[in-house]
């Protein structure tokens, strides 16, 4: 018997889905760019925010987004889940293969996450309102 409501895990199920699915068209309009199909690429993008919307809506009902530094340290903790143990079974457990370095990569990319996040908590505990602005941050960088 699962040790959470039901509603909750069709919720979670419902926004990894619609989540998925959004990265999944972001990824379609990366390759209609690439392809020279820019009208293309916008379709992708237009339907993947209605995706994030649906995502976002599915959270929320969760109770997964509480704002402040709730979510941050919910964040922090998945971020470290994700380099410290999530990543290495799977470069453990992949053999030999190409997605051992797109893993391998993935942990660096997370490794900056990580510190993002850390960062923001920290200038939110210190703050008595928002944080400051962000800089000009890089681009996403690519894994693969």
């Amino acid at each position: 018997m699962s040790r959470i409501p039901r509603i909750q895990e069709h919720l979670k199920t419902g926004f990894t889905s619609e989540a998925a699915s959004a990265a999944k068209f972001r990824a379609y309009a990366h390759r209609a760019r690439k392809d020279g199909l820019p009208h293309l690429a916008e379709h992708w993008l237009r339907l993947a925010e209605g995706k994030d919307e649906l995502a976002r809506v599915q959270l929320e009902a969760a109770g997964k987004v509480r704002g402040r530094l709730l979510d941050l340290r919910a964040e922090v903790a998945e971020e470290r889940y994700e380099n410290d143990v999530l990543y290495p079974k799977l470069i453990g457990s992949s053999g030999p293969d190409e997605a051992v370095g797109i893993f391998q990569r993935v942990i660096e990319v997370q490794k900056d996450h990580l510190g993002r996040l850390e960062e923001l908590w920290r200038a939110l505990e210190s703050s008595e309102g928002d944080v400051p602005a962000p800089a000009d941050m890089d681009e996403p960088v690519a894994v693969g």
